[in-house]
């Protein structure tokens, strides 16, 4: 095996919502030192969790590692050099660099189908692991494997909505790729509660929505006769000008509210950074547009407290969902009323095909 120099991985600060390391940070969660979990980069702690069970590979400039549609069972981690990451289909190639990690389903799952070609755009070292290392990575640090194993399915979600959106159709290799890394999550019962809830509001988070989803459908129910995607306009004024602690502070409060108007069978989420979604199984079609007044409305009354800012405007996107639609149906139909919300100015919400409420 070849010597792996952990002395030049990355300790990259990926603008989470935390405050700053200092007197105490050996205390903190998992979660509250690592990436954010959209992007591809390992943290310090990852890196040599990985370094220790992983194989160090030279690649030369322009040599193949695999093939879009080849089956794979190998993860890799960039040390130094490039790789590129072509998906076809006109879509955007991407260029993987130091720290960036590529190939996890292959890990996580095994004999995978892959999505892309990857090839070298340069000389490359890169760290190598197989789908037979991932029970030693549990087994030696199951929190900070549960929470590479979230931050996987949290980006392998947001690449299959982007792939949607750009092509406009639905992946199904994708979909059963996910069906498959839900069962290999069994492994992690330890940390379930980790891996389904957000820590910073208490709401779901992705994994924890996309459980749910997959019981409604196991049960043969939906999950709601509607959908709001609500979204903080601003926010990162208010990480800028107030810093973080206060951002936490936003973001808890909107949970706040949003917990404070469910009812029954309803389900609040936190889909990331500050995107928050429910899905209303508590009213009709008409109901709907008023629980999302009501968010609305507590959110402006609490704009008007002075001092720090407690919290900040919201839009939102509603949507009705049908029984035989998917997650990502109803996402892009929401997604995109509130885009329309955002581009009306904010501060409002759109959909159901009524006239946008006022700012």
């Amino acid at each position: 095996m070849l010597p792996i120099d952990r002395q030049n991985w990355p300790a990259k600060d990926m603008g989470m919502n935390c405050a700053s390391a200092g007197p105490g940070a050996a205390n903190l969660k998992v979660s509250d030192t690592q990436p954010d979990a959209t992007h591809a980069v390992l943290a310090p702690a990852e890196s040599a969790l990985f370094a220790r069970f992983g194989r160090a590979h030279k690649v030369a400039a322009g040599q193949q590692l695999f093939r879009r549609g080849d089956i794979g069972t190998h993860m890799y981690i960039v040390v130094s050099g490039t790789v590129d990451l072509d998906f076809g289909e006109d879509l955007v190639i991407k260029h993987m660099g130091q720290g960036e990690f590529f190939g996890e389903l292959g890990l996580l799952i095994g004999d995978h189908p892959r999505s892309a070609d990857a090839v070298a755009a340069s000389d490359c070292e890169l760290i190598e692991l197989d789908h037979g290392d991932f029970q030693k990575l549990v087994d030696h640090d199951p929190a900070l494997t549960a929470y590479f194993l979230r931050r996987s399915i949290v980006r392998v979600v947001n690449n299959e909505q982007l792939l949607i959106r750009q092509l406009r159709r639905r992946n199904h290799d994708l979909e059963e790729a996910l069906d498959n890394l839900y069962a290999t999550s069994h492994q992690l019962n330890q940390t379930e509660e980790l891996i389904r809830t957000d820590e910073l509001t208490g709401l779901y988070n992705r994994r924890g929505l996309t459980l749910h989803l997959q019981e409604c459908r196991r049960a043969g129910r939906s999950p709601g006769v509607g959908l709001l995607l609500i979204d903080c306009d601003r926010f990162k004024r208010v990480n800028d000008d107030h810093g973080h602690l206060a951002g936490d502070r936003v973001l808890q409060n909107v949970a706040h509210i949003l917990r404070t108007i469910l009812v029954g069978d309803d389900l609040a989420c936190r889909l990331g950074g500050d995107e928050f979604c429910v899905f209303v199984a508590s009213t009709d079609a008409e109901g709907l547009r008023t629980m999302a007044e009501r968010i609305l409305h507590n959110v402006q009354a609490q704009l008007a407290i002075e001092g720090a800012p407690q919290i900040c405007p919201v839009s939102i996107g509603i949507t009705l969902l049908e029984s035989h639609g998917s997650w990502n149906d109803w996402y892009a139909r929401a997604d995109s009323a509130l885009y329309e919300a955002k581009r009306l100015g904010g501060n409002r919400l759109h959909g159901l095909e009524a006239v946008p409420s006022p700012a």
